[in-house]
């Protein structure tokens, strides 16, 4: 779907403060900002998934993780408790830096609002969009990062990390994940995560 006028200066103001990242990752042999690269990601892998996506969807999508680096989880406790209140925070800020990007990009309260509460992600399971940004967000994961990160963690972990990202998502986007060319180790693991006699 073309991004109109409004969308696209949204975008490039989001891109910009996104490709302010200090952090980096390789991609086709160049390093680019790692939040750019997600961000763009995001809205791939929503156009795949949900064509017909609303605006508000897109411009959450887009919007996922913005600036995510400005509040790093070491700045957090160790522990449970700690990555929780990490990951409220971040959904907070996120909320409100896409809500400054759009309110400058000439959109109304209404719209902003339905952003913001896509990111919270409040009504995951019961809101059909909120539900769609959390699938992509999953294939995101496991289409572009899995396969490092379980290269990184024992398998105990992955195990539960996959476990915990499964739930999370619609029955649609097990289908679209099962789909996904993993490496042979991380097929293992997703297996492994699956399988019923091992819960």
């Amino acid at each position: 779907m073309p991004l109109n006028e409004r969308m696209q200066l949204a975008f490039g103001k989001m891109d910009e403060l996104n490709a302010g990242d200090p952090n980096r990752e390789t991609v086709d042999g160049i390093e680019v900002p790692k939040e750019l690269v997600y961000a763009r990601r995001m809205t791939v892998w929503l156009e795949r998934f949900e064509p017909e996506a609303s605006e508000e969807l897109r411009l959450a999508a887009r919007s996922q993780h913005i600036a995510r680096w400005k509040i790093p989880r070491s700045d957090y406790p160790e522990g449970k408790a700690g990555y929780k209140q990490w990951r409220t925070d971040l959904a907070s800020f996120h909320a409100d830096t896409a809500a400054h990007i759009l309110r400058a990009s000439g959109y109304d309260e209404e719209t902003i609002e339905r952003v913001r509460a896509l990111l919270r992600k409040k009504r995951l399971k019961s809101d059909a969009e909120v539900q769609t940004l959390e699938d992509v967000a999953c294939l995101v994961f496991l289409d572009a990062y899995f396969d490092d990160f379980a290269a990184k963690h024992t398998d105990e972990k992955v195990v539960d990390i996959l476990r915990k990202t499964w739930f999370k998502m619609s029955e649609r986007g097990h289908q679209v994940a099962l789909q996904l060319p993993l490496s042979p180790r991380s097929k293992e693991l997703v297996t492994k995560a699956l399988s019923p006699s091992d819960v």
